[in-house]
């Protein structure tokens, strides 16, 4: 779910190093969430501990920011606060999918399909207060900046780099686009490859400016939310029936003010477009003064060797890997 615009949207492919020195913010939840879907057995299962708690978020979050923070990458983790009353038609939504993906996860374990059951068991992931609450200390344990949102996380992440606090957002929703972020990075926080039935595929990072976004499509940042409740967000999910991404910039252009633009579709409304447009609009979000917490090896290790049984060896491994990089960067940096 969530605002589907990546068809028209253009992007390039960027390597991590041109992102050396830059404060990334990222989307926390839709990271957190990845890891949960992703990290997982052949056959669905989530990855636990001896005493069955989850880590699959804890490895996602540790192994993946070492290999960034090894890039030089500053990151800012920006975590979602009290949902919008609209979005519970959203969540309601999400909820009946996942069930009916956890139907026919039953029925491929009846039959002993374990690739089916890998593919439906993703749907099964479950982000609770205790798992929040843990990856927050992991974070500002690796260095990484810590932030609480008073409500959309990745509203919050577009106001940083707004604010000049943050380069770029890194998520892969668009969310933060359409509130006017200078730029997204989609794929930051998703592994380097993904098997496919011919192999693996290197999966790159890619940049979306704002201003190009708008040039390219030959509208304005009001045409912009526009399009995006047109097409469908977490707020008015589904958005308007019949018109989908090329049809909705054909009308926005064409019809130019959200008034007009609504107007034209009216009939076909069953939401409040004003009410939507408002979020997008002017989002509720805070000033904040980010704070980058010192690398703590110890708290790290406590965390996932003594809490939750990660192997010592490897943590110590990556642990040793990012000195070392962070003693080249220096050095380069002084040449």
């Amino acid at each position: 779910m969530g605002l589907q615009i990546g068809d028209i949207v253009p992007r390039k492919q960027i390597r991590l190093e041109e992102l050396k020195g830059k404060v990334v913010a990222i989307d926390a939840f839709n990271a957190l969430y990845q890891f949960l879907s992703s990290i997982r057995q052949p056959d669905g299962t989530p990855l636990m501990d001896s005493k069955g708690r989850v880590t699959s978020h804890l490895s996602g979050l540790f192994y993946r920011n070492m290999s960034l923070l090894s890039e030089g990458i500053k990151l800012v983790y920006v975590f979602d606060g009290s949902p919008h009353e609209l979005k519970r038609r959203t969540h309601e939504l999400r909820e009946e999918a996942k069930q009916r993906m956890l139907e026919k996860y039953e029925e491929a374990r009846d039959e002993g399909d374990v690739e089916m059951m890998g593919r439906y068991a993703k749907a099964d992931s479950k982000l609770s207060e205790e798992m929040i609450e843990e990856s927050k200390e992991l974070l500002q344990a690796l260095g990484i900046a810590v932030v609480q949102a008073p409500s959309e996380g990745e509203m919050q992440c577009a106001q940083l780099v707004k604010e000049g606090q943050a380069y770029a957002v890194g998520s892969q929703d668009y969310d933060a686009l359409v509130v006017g972020a200078k730029r997204l990075i989609q794929n930051l926080t998703l592994a380097r490859k993904r098997k496919t039935m011919n192999g693996f595929v290197y999966i790159s990072p890619e940049l979306i400016e704002y201003e190009h976004v708008l040039n390219t499509l030959g509208i304005n940042a009001d045409q912009l939310i526009c399009l995006a409740i047109l097409v469908g967000t977490d707020f008015n999910p589904g958005g308007v029936k019949g018109i989908g991404q090329k049809k909705a910039l054909e009308l926005v252009k064409r019809k130019k003010y959200p008034v007009e633009i609504f107007k034209e579709v009216e009939e076909r409304l069953d939401f409040n477009w004003q009410d939507v447009f408002e979020i997008f609009k002017k989002p509720n979000v805070a000033h904040v003064e980010l704070e980058f917490p010192k690398l703590n090896e110890e708290r790290i290790l406590e965390i996932l060797v003594r809490e939750h049984d990660f192997s010592e060896e490897r943590v110590r491994k990556q642990l040793e890997k990012l000195r070392e990089r962070k003693k080249q960067n220096a050095q380069q940096t002084l040449l």
